[in-house]
């Protein structure tokens, strides 16, 4: 049987290899982890402004406060701490589409506008109907706390902007915005994080299929912070007691499930 091959590294008893490159002479101390997460994923070093814009999306992915992120890390701190990778991997667990956004649904969009050699205008317009008329909330739009706008994509964008990366998927973006504004009746809709996010990730090369995978890496950083902070100053367990608190027992024949 033929077996697979690959390309990301190997070692012998003096060296390592990465990708082609020696890891002690040609990497380290010489790429941030920022490009050598780009190099592993796209399978070459960013330019200067790719790495820039790569940063920024990473570090406005890393840190979100109380979500169930956290809070499912803090309890597994709390349960097993001796083990601070398995609080960590129960938090990165739940990062999906719903606390983590929909990146992956909009980089769909941008996509499929940019390849379909449709009017970018027709295309956007075609999109926006269609999302609200079903009245389908449309990946990488709206945010539930932050309005007018999200301050998160406001910055990106400008940050791309300085550095360069305001290509055809920021613009089909842009248009996309505008659009579902029309669409609301001139009710504006805010482009979110995960939004900018999706076309700043297009824009410098990174795999559609990466995505999810780097905000995964991002917020490991993050809930290490919230592991670290459990230890000093702990809540897991008023959490624990708040929820025995808020939810109480009911007797099942008094209130059924719907």
């Amino acid at each position: 049987m033929t077996g697979g091959r690959t390309h990301i590294a190997t070692s012998d008893a003096t060296s390592i290899t990465v990708r082609g490159k020696d890891l002690c002479e040609d990497l380290i101390g010489r790429h941030s982890f920022t490009d050598m997460i780009y190099f592993l994923s796209v399978g070459r070093m960013p330019t200067p402004p790719e790495a820039r814009v790569l940063d920024a999306c990473l570090v406005t992915l890393m840190e979100h406060g109380w979500t169930p992120t956290s809070i499912i890390t803090r309890l597994a701190a709390d349960s097993v701490p001796d083990d601070v990778q398995v609080a960590i991997a129960a938090g990165l667990l739940s990062v999906g589409p719903v606390f983590a956004g929909t990146m992956e649904g909009c980089a769909e969009l941008l996509v499929e506008g940019v390849e379909s050699g449709e009017d970018p205008d027709a295309y956007c317009k075609r999109v926006a109907q269609e999302y609200v008329s079903a009245k389908r909330p449309v990946p990488g739009f709206g945010h539930r706390l932050h309005k007018p706008d999200d301050p998160r994509a406001v910055t990106l964008l400008e940050v791309a902007e300085r550095n360069g990366i305001n290509g055809r998927y920021v613009d089909l973006l842009r248009r996309l915005s505008r659009e579902v504004d029309a669409a609301r009746g001139g009710r504006h809709l805010t482009i979110n994080a995960t939004g900018a996010i999706a076309a700043l990730f297009l824009e410098i090369g990174i795999p559609l299929k990466a995505g999810r995978g780097l905000a995964v890496v991002s917020r490991a950083g993050g809930l290490l912070g919230h592991v670290v902070e459990e230890f000093a100053q702990p809540s897991a367990r008023t959490i624990w007691q708040l929820t025995r608190e808020g939810i109480p027992y009911s007797d099942p024949q008094e209130t059924p499930y719907d």
